[in-house]
C-alpha cells in the first residue's frame, strides 16, 4: 500500500510551519516556533485529529553552536540526512519562479503516538536534478540568505506545499498557518476560487475572498514589529509575475510592501495569539482585527523526565492522553516528588560536567535560563549588578546554568552570549555560572527538568507566550518570571512560583533587575534553604496547577472545536 493511502480519505486539516521539531536528530527547527509545531503534531496524533503537516526539509539545519575561548558564538554547519528518518514520495510539483519551474518533492515522516495512531509530516525538498544549482539550495538553510532567498523559500512552502497536497490526493478543508511564512498559500487559494468574469459585480474583487477566509486559520506568534516578514512588491512581481491582481494584493497585504502577517490576517477567518496578553498586544498592533487567544501548551509525554513519567504512570495511567488528570498531583507524596526531582537534577549535573567539565553541587539550587539569545529576552539582566548578586550568594549559595542560540545576524544576541562568558569568569569562586553550547531539543529536556528554579526575564509586552516554563513546571520546577506571555495566566504568587515585578508595562531594566534580586534574596532562596516542606508543596502546586492546563492536548482540543469546526 502506498504510504499515504491510509490518510487521504480522512485528512481535512493541513498545518503549515517553516520549522517543525519532530525529533532531535532531524535539524528542521531553530527554536520555540518549531518546538511548538512539533508538540502540535504530537498532540494531533494523540487526539487522532485528521491532519497533515507541511514544512521545509532544511537539509543544512539551522546551525551548530560552538563557543570559542573568548565566549563568542561560532556557527558551524549542522546538516542531517533525510533518508535516515524519512521516505521519499513519488510525486513532484513545480512553481514557476522568475519564469522557470522550480520542482519540489516531499519526504514523508510518520509520527506514531503511544497508542499507535500516525500522522504524516511532509518535508519539502528542492534539491533535485531537475532544478538549477541555486534552486536546489532553496530548502537547505533554515532562515538563511537574503530577502530574495527567504521569499523563494516562502513561495516553496506556501504555494508549493498546497500544490503538493493536491497532487498527492489530499482533499482538505482547513489550512492552519503557523506564523506568516506560509501566507502565500492564500494567493494560491485566491486563484483557485477566482470569480468568472461573467459572474463578477462591478467594483468587487475577482476572487471569492470569503471562501478563502472560511478555510484559513492563522496563529501569530510575534509581538515585535520587526518580526513580521515584509518584502518589496517588485521582488514578488519579479518572482511571480501577474500571480494575483496587484490592486487586490495591496488591499490585502499592505500598500507599500508585502506584509505576510497582514496578508494572513485579511485572508483568515480565525486568527489567534498564543496567550491572552499576546492577543491583546496583537490587537493594539493591528487594530480592526478580532484576535482570539489560544494559549500555547507543551506535549507532556515529550517533556517529562523519565522519573516523573514513571511516577505519573503509576498514579495516573491516562496522564499522557488526558493531562488534566495531573491536577491530582496535589495528592502525590512529597518525598516521591522530591526523589524524581533529584533524579532529574542529577542528570543535568552530569550533562553539565560532560559538556563543560564543571562539577555542580547537588546541594545548591540551580537557576536555569535557556531560550533564544536576543535583546528583548534580557539574558544578562541577572548580571546587571554583580556585587548584589555576590552578596546574595554569600548568604544563600546558588548556581546558574544557561543556554541558547543567537541568530547569526543578531549582533546584540551574540554580544549577550559573550558577556555571559565574561560575567561567569568574573563570578568564578563566588557564583558558579555555566553556559551550555548548542541548545537543542535534547538538551532542553534535561535542562528544564533538572533546574530548581526556571528564570525568565523578557521585556514586556514582547513575550508572545513562552513554553519552556511550562515544561519546567511539568517536572515540578518553580518559575521565577516577569509577568508577560503565559506567566500572566499561570502565576499564583508563592504557590505556583513567583513574579518579578508587577503586572504593568513600562518598568525599566533597572526596576526589573531590582525586583529580581529582591525576590531571590528575600523569598526564593531563603525558602529553599529554610523551609523544604513548603518548597516541595510548591513543586506539587506547580504540577497540579500548571501542567494540567498548559499542555498541547488542551491547546489542540481548542483549535479543533473553535478553529477547525467553525
Amino acid at each position: 500500500m502506498p504510504p499515504l493511502d491510509p490518510f487521504l480519505a480522512r485528512t481535512r486539516i493541513a498545518y503549515f510551519s517553516m520549522e517543525i521539531a519532530t525529533r532531535p536528530e532531524m535539524h528542521t527547527y531553530s527554536g520555540g516556533l518549531g518546538i511548538l509545531a512539533g508538540d502540535t503534531a504530537r498532540s494531533s496524533a494523540d487526539l487522532e485529529l485528521p491532519s497533515v503537516f507541511v514544512t521545509l526539509v532544511s537539509r543544512a539545519g539551522y546551525f551548530r553552536q560552538r563557543i570559542d575561548g573568548e565566549g563568542r558564538q561560532v556557527e558551524e554547519p549542522d546538516p542531517w540526512q533525510p533518508a535516515q528518518w524519512c521516505t521519499p514520495l513519488d510525486a513532484m510539483v513545480s512553481v514557476a519562479i522568475e519564469g522557470k519551474p522550480v520542482w519540489i518533492r516531499p519526504w514523508l515522516y510518520l509520527h506514531t503516538c503511544p497508542h499507535g495512531h500516525q500522522i504524516p509530516i511532509l518535508l519539502l525538498d528542492t534539491d533535485l536534478d531537475q532544478n538549477a544549482a541555486a534552486d536546489r539550495e532553496l530548502t537547505h538553510y533554515l532562515y538563511g540568505g537574503d530577502d530574495a532567498y527567504r521569499l523563494k523559500q516562502e513561495i516553496v512552502l506556501g504555494i508549493g506545499g498546497i500544490r503538493l497536497l493536491r497532487a498527492l490526493g489530499f482533499e482538505l478543508h482547513t489550512y492552519h498557518l503557523n506564523e506568516g511564512h506560509a501566507a502565500l498559500l492564500t494567493l494560491e487559494l485566491l486563484n483557485r476560487w477566482r470569480v468568472p468574469t461573467q459572474d463578477r459585480i462591478a467594483g468587487e474583487a475577482a476572487y471569492d475572498i470569503a471562501e478563502v477566509r472560511e478555510r484559513c486559520v492563522f496563529t501569530t506568534h510575534t509581538p515585535v514589529e520587526a518580526g513580521h516578514d515584509r518584502f518589496p512588491y517588485d521582488l514578488l512581481e519579479r518572482f511571480l509575475p501577474d500571480f494575483v491582481e496587484r490592486d487586490t494584493l495591496k488591499r490585502l497585504a499592505g500598500s507599500d510592501r508585502l506584509n505576510m502577517t497582514q496578508l494572513a490576517f485579511n485572508l483568515s477567518g480565525y486568527i489567534n495569539g498564543v496567550a491572552r496578553r499576546h492577543a491583546e498586544t496583537t490587537e493594539r498592533m493591528f487594530p480592526g482585527y478580532r484576535i482570539r487567544a489560544v494559549t500555547n501548551g507543551v506535549h507532556v509525554g515529550t517533556w517529562t523526565h523519565d522519573a516523573f513519567a514513571g511516577l505519573y504512570q503509576t498514579n495516573f495511567p491516562q496522564w499522557q492522553h488526558e493531562p488534566e488528570i495531573l491536577v491530582r498531583a496535589l495528592q502525590l507524596p512529597e518525598d516521591e516528588v522530591w526523589r524524581c526531582h533529584q533524579a532529574a537534577k542529577a542528570d543535568l549535573i552530569s550533562r553539565v560536567n560532560s559538556l563543560t567539565g564543571v562539577s555542580l553541587d547537588p546541594a545548591l539550587p540551580i537557576l536555569g535560563f535557556a531560550r533564544r539569545m536576543t535583546g528583548y529576552k534580557r539574558p544578562i539582566l541577572i548580571f546587571s549588578d554583580l556585587d548584589r548578586l555576590t552578596e546574595i550568594a554569600a548568604r544563600h549559595p546558588f548556581q546558574i546554568v544557561m543556554a541558547g542560540k543567537a541568530h547569526p545576524r543578531d549582533g546584540d544576541g551574540k554580544e549577550a552570549i559573550r558577556r555571559i562568558h565574561e560575567m561567569a569568569q568574573r563570578l568564578a569562586g563566588k557564583v558558579t555560572c555555566v553556559f551550555l553550547p548548542n541548545y537543542d531539543m535534547d538538551l532542553a529536556k534535561t535542562l528544564v527538568a533538572g533546574s530548581d528554579v526556571w528564570l525568565n526575564t523578557p521585556l514586556p509586552p514582547m513575550e508572545a507566550s513562552g513554553t519552556s516554563g511550562m515544561k519546567a513546571a511539568l517536572n515540578g520546577v518553580l518559575n521565577l518570571s516577569v509577568l508577560d506571555g503565559w506567566w500572566v495566566e499561570a502565576c499564583v504568587e508563592g504557590v505556583t512560583g513567583w513574579a518579578i515585578g508587577d503586572d504593568e508595562d513600562g518598568a525599566s531594566d533597572e526596576e526589573h533587575a531590582g525586583a529580581l534580586f529582591a525576590k531571590l534574596e528575600r523569598t526564593v532562596l531563603p525558602l529553599y534553604y529554610e523551609d523544604s516542606a513548603r518548597w516541595r508543596w510548591m513543586m506539587k502546586q506547580a504540577i497540579g496547577n500548571i501542567a494540567y492546563y498548559f499542555n498541547s492536548q488542551r491547546m489542540m482540543r481548542r483549535y479543533a472545536t473553535e478553529a477547525y469546526l467553525r
